[in-house]
Parts: structure tokens; C-alpha cells; sequence
């Protein structure tokens, strides 16, 4: 099921902009202010009463992308969006893009199980497990493919042998990028808890004089928000924003999500609460350690971080992950019911024919 819903995410940028063309080549990073402020009154005079709650910023489909919900507060399933023109500042679609719920919820089970954070967890722990397997598995090659030279598939054997072979090289090819997804995914199972530990530990004590406050009505505009969070953290540009509100935010202040302009450090985040009213910085989140870890592990679990080669590189290799998987099974269900022979058989339950 990994497997499976893995393969259309480590694509899912290319997916996005095949249902949702965007509007122009990639704009630089700078030039994505430009005409934000104009955006938000668009977004506004569509729809009046409501609150611009989230503004994200994609430099590589030149779009800016607002979220607009009744209330401040709400949650975030009530939430709808309207994507501009970062050039131009032009409305592009009112709503969700063409196929994005099928990627939504391809992302949630691949993720969750549909389970919230119950299902990350189990996930987290099938993600050991599978660890275990390889281990286990690589340990095994050796003495099983001692009479074997490397890569050789006993074509004319019969047809489990044949299977036997091919799940036993392409298990040994991909071992280590099987390894490093299984770890890497092991650890995205834990940014909820993670992020949490943070938000408790360093957010909370700075938010907790705001806690009480109704969400205020930006009197900053998003563009000197954004400048001044820039000029706060130097060699860093916006992501993504989120405006005052109780969630995930602070009711006071917008918080300007940084990100490296470097592709090296694109990953690498960096909040910067900025009053919403007077447009000062208030604080500059110092991500920790283990949140650092988290951010590499993410790009190298879905191979999004160097260009549509590795992502193929990454698709392939969960094609033959499929593969080992597959034959893997059909092993363990086609494998000889001796039980005298049992104690012979190895963990795989194949030596016998190895043998042979």
C-alpha cells in the first residue's frame, strides 16, 4: 500500500501542474510580494464577511495561493482557495484545482491510514518493522548466494527458482534506498509529536499573553509583513503564511513561514512572528535539533529535492521495491509443505531447493 501510494506523491508537483497548469515560467523568489497585497483585496471584495486565513507563495508556478474560511478559527476542512498570478495578481480559479482531493486523499492514506495520529503511529511502527526485514534480509544473502555468482537467475530452473533469483538481486540492488526510505519514513511518522514537543516548549511561553485575545484584523499589509520577516532572517524567503488566528497561529500576529533560497536549504524553515498590527517582529522561532533532522528526512523520502532524474530514479526503484515485495510473497505462499523438513528451510523457507 506504501508502495503504491508512494509512487504518484514522489510526482505530485509534476501531477499538480498537469491539472492545474500554471501560468508562467518560474518567477525568482523576491518577486513574489509584488502584488500580494492586491491578491488580498481581491480575495476580499469575492468574497466579503470572510477571512483570509493562509497565503502560500510557489515560486516555481509563479502563484500565489489564498485560503479563505467564515471565521478565523474555523477549521481547516472549511477552507477554500483562490490562486493569482504572481506576475500579475490576476485571479486564476476560484476552488480546488481539478484531481486535487484524489491527491489529498492518496497523501492521508499513504500518511495516516485515514487514522489521524493513531495511524502515523502504527505506520511509524511498520516502518521498524520493515527495517527489521531488511536487516534480516541482508544478513541472509550471503550464505543463501554463496554457490551463486552476483546477478545470475537460474532461468531454466523452475518457475519459483526463477522468482526466488530475481527477488534475491533486486532485494540486494535496492537494500540501501529501501533503507533510507524506511528510516526516513519511520521519521515523518513522528513530526506530529515532534512539532508538538516544540510548539510546547519554546511557542507556547511566547504566545501564552495573546492566548486570550479575539483574532485581530490585519492593519499591517501582508507585503511589509513579509519584507520584515526577510530582513529578520537573512538568506531566507516565504513560504507560506498563516494570519491571526487561534490555529497553529497566534491570534495577534501573522506568522511568516522562511525557507532557503538555496535548493540545498529549501527545506529548512524558519518562523517569524510579526505583529499584525504594527508590522514589528516579535519573534523568530529557533527550530530545534530534531525538527532540522525531520526537514532532511522529508525531501529524502519522496526524492523531490534534485529534479525530475532523481524522481524517476526514486519511481523506479519503488517499481522494484513492488517487485521484491511481490515475489516475496509469492514465496512464502508457494514454498513446500514439509514439516519434517521445516528446521531445514531457513527463514525463507527455501533452502531445500537451494540445495537442489
Amino acid at each position: 500500500m506504501l508502495c503504491l501510494t508512494g509512487l504518484p506523491l514522489i510526482f505530485s508537483a509534476e501531477i499538480d501542474d498537469l491539472l492545474d497548469p500554471p501560468p508562467a515560467a518560474p518567477v525568482a523568489a523576491r518577486a513574489m510580494a509584488a502584488h500580494v497585497d492586491e491578491t488580498v483585496r481581491q480575495a476580499y471584495h469575492a468574497w466579503p464577511g470572510q477571512r483570509v486565513r493562509l497565503a502560500v507563495f510557489d515560486a516555481d508556478s509563479a502563484r500565489v495561493v489564498l485560503h479563505l474560511s467564515p471565521h478565523a478559527d474555523d477549521d481547516f476542512d472549511r477552507m477554500h482557495e483562490l490562486a493569482f498570478d504572481a506576475r500579475t495578481g490576476a485571479l486564476l480559479r476560484d476552488g480546488a484545482p481539478a484531481g486535487d482531493a484524489v491527491m489529498d486523499t492518496i497523501l492521508q492514506l499513504h500518511v495516516r491510514l485515514f487514522a489521524g495520529l493513531p495511524g502515523e503511529l502504527f505506520l511509524g511502527v511498520m516502518g521498524l518493522v520493515f527495517v527489521a526485514a531488511i536487516v534480516s534480509g541482508v544478513a541472509l544473502y550471503a550464505p543463501f548466494m554463496r554457490r551463486l555468482r552476483f546477478g545470475d537467475i537460474r532461468w531454466r530452473r523452475s518457475g519459483r527458482l526463477r522468482w526466488l533469483d530475481l527477488h534475491n538481486f533486486l532485494g540486494i540492488v535496492t537494500a540501501c534506498w529501501v533503507l533510507i526510505v524506511a528510516l526516513t519514513g519511520f521519521m515523518n511518522t513522528l513530526a506530529t509529536p515532534l512539532f508538538g514537543l516544540w510548539q510546547i516548549r519554546d511557542v507556547a511561553p511566547v504566545l501564552r499573553p495573546f492566548a486570550h485575545d479575539a483574532p485581530v484584523i490585519p492593519a499591517t499589509p501582508l507585503s511589509a509583513a513579509m519584507r520584515a520577516a526577510e530582513e529578520a532572517v537573512p538568506g531566507m524567503t516565504t513560504r507560506f503564511v498563516t494570519f491571526p488566528s487561534h490555529r497553529n497561529g497566534s491570534p495577534d500576529h501573522y506568522v511568516v513561514w522562511t525557507q532557503g533560497r538555496s535548493k540545498l536549504l529549501s527545506r529548512f524553515m524558519t518562523p517569524v512572528l510579526v505583529d499584525a498590527t504594527s508590522g514589528r517582529i516579535m519573534f523568530v522561532g529557533k527550530m530545534p535539533w530534531y525538527l532540522r533532522f525531520l526537514e532532511i528526512c522529508r525531501p529524502l523520502h519522496f526524492g523531490d529535492y534534485g529534479g525530475l532524474g532523481l524522481k524517476c530514479l526514486w519511481g523506479v526503484l519503488d517499481l522494484a521495491t513492488m517487485v521484491v515485495l511481490g515475489s516475496g510473497l509469492y514465496l512464502l505462499l508457494s514454498r513446500p509443505r514439509h514439516p519434517a523438513r521445516l528446521p531445514d528451510a531457513g527463514a525463507h523457507g527455501l533452502l531445500e531447493e537451494e540445495a537442489a
